[in-house]
């Protein structure tokens, strides 16, 4: 495949991986605003939140036999607009059944969206021989902090839902269409041509690795996916206690004011930015395991930070050590699955992808639970200690898990940050 049509399908997938971050920031930074137009109690509120990510898992799942039919580029073409409508629908309703179907539909779309976006970007990191992942998922990042400071304008000049999402929306789906033209799909069977969004083979694609052992075309095993698995559910537990109780710890166990309250996730996500944005260049450079234990230890550092923290501008810190802790950790997750099966990617990432929610819905409660029952400060010691079990399981992240040649990556960089200490 040529050069420039890799580098046409990276930048229209970092696009996409960006409009996603804006939408979905858009929708958690905005939740107060819909529990008042919906008038929905506080009971009722948790069970509509938990919702979104339970159905996202059953869109993951779906994508998994989707794909089969279809190309993981053609699900997101379609999906991604999908969610976008659906944001304003969410902000158009009156009656709790219209939030409802509009959160539904939402969840299963972004669950498609999820799981293509990631196939592509790890079939995109195989063709390009080095890793790439980290650079979409900071688009993402990006996003997130364009849509959650489009939500403070919302909030701060009381802009109903409507008007908030309209223009959003307006200038976001042409650009997802848009980019969707150059999307990259580039099939994990063997001696497959790649394939762009519109469907036309590439004669001029490289073959699968003729060195990858018949073992990489297997069926995905879950019993060789779950140390993945792990890691990405805790990764998500450690990344929704930080949206969900930042504010609140700093407010009430530290005593900060309410405006300084709002300070830590914002921070945490510039760090995640700037973490991800250099972050390839450490795995080309030491290797995606030790990236792994690197941003594990870091982010166990920060969490015991937070629990210790004598008063608000520390805490801060320990949440400014946690973004550039936990932002590695997800995208090298789902491009160890990759490499881990190479024949049979797409369905590795979309049953990984599970987890995702999976780390979602056991994060929050968690920690509210044992902030509750105990203390907040000893709930931030439990994602400390899930942290660190990361590191039993890198040696997922090796470049050649089991002993096998993976094909992952070209024999030049195959065995990037393989040093003598066995990293």
């Amino acid at each position: 495949m040529t050069d420039a049509r890799l580098g046409r399908g990276r930048g229209s997938l970092a696009i996409s991986f960006f409009v996603q971050g804006v939408v979905f920031a858009l929708l958690v930074t905005r939740i107060p605003a819909l529990q008042d137009r919906y008038g929905m109690s506080d009971a009722v509120l948790p069970i509509f939140l938990a919702a979104v990510p339970i159905l996202a898992g059953v869109g993951s799942v779906a994508t998994e036999h989707l794909v089969k039919r279809a190309r993981p580029s053609a699900v997101l073409r379609w999906a991604q607009p999908v969610v976008c409508l659906v944001l304003f629908g969410a902000g158009l309703g009156d009656e709790l059944w219209q939030l409802a179907l509009a959160l539904a539909a939402f969840g299963l779309a972004v669950g498609a969206l999820d799981a293509s976006m990631n196939m592509l970007g790890v079939s995109l990191q195989r063709a390009y021989g080095r890793s790439i992942m980290l650079g979409f998922h900071a688009a993402y990042s990006l996003g997130g902090i364009v849509g959650a400071s489009l939500g403070w304008v919302g909030a701060h000049w009381q802009l109903s839902l409507a008007v908030l999402y309209a223009p959003v929306v307006a200038v976001l789906v042409p650009l997802a269409l848009v980019a969707s033209r150059w999307y990259v799909d580039q099939r994990a069977a063997a001696g497959g041509p790649a394939r762009n969004s519109a469907g036309s083979s590439d004669p001029a694609a490289p073959a699968e690795h003729p060195e990858a052992p018949a073992v990489a075309h297997a069926p995905v095993s879950m019993k060789l996916l779950l140390p993945l698995c792990m890691v990405m559910a805790i990764a998500y537990i450690g990344d929704s206690t930080v949206s969900n109780w930042s504010a609140k710890y700093l407010q009430d166990v530290l005593h900060s004011s309410e405006q300084l309250a709002t300070v830590p996730y914002n921070v945490y996500m510039v760090t995640t930015l700037l973490g991800r944005a250099v972050g390839d260049l450490g795995v080309r450079r030491f290797g995606a395991a030790a990236v792994v234990r690197c941003g594990a230890v870091i982010a166990a550092v920060g969490f015991g930070v937070v629990a210790g923290a004598p008063g608000a501008w520390v805490g801060m810190l320990g949440f400014t050590l946690l973004g550039l802790g936990l932002c590695v950790i997800v995208p090298q997750t789902f491009a160890a699955a990759g490499r881990l099966f190479p024949g049979a990617s797409d369905t590795a990432i979309a049953r990984l992808n599970i987890f995702n929610y999976v780390g979602f819905l056991v994060g929050a409660p968690l920690v509210g639970a044992l902030g509750d029952a105990w203390s907040y400060r000893g709930a931030m010691l439990v994602p400390m200690v899930l942290v660190l079990a990361m590191l039993f399981y890198a040696r997922s992240f090796e470049p050649e898990p089991a002993g096998y040649r993976d094909g992952h990556e070209r024999p030049r960089t195959a065995d990037v940050g393989r040093s003598s200490n066995g990293l």
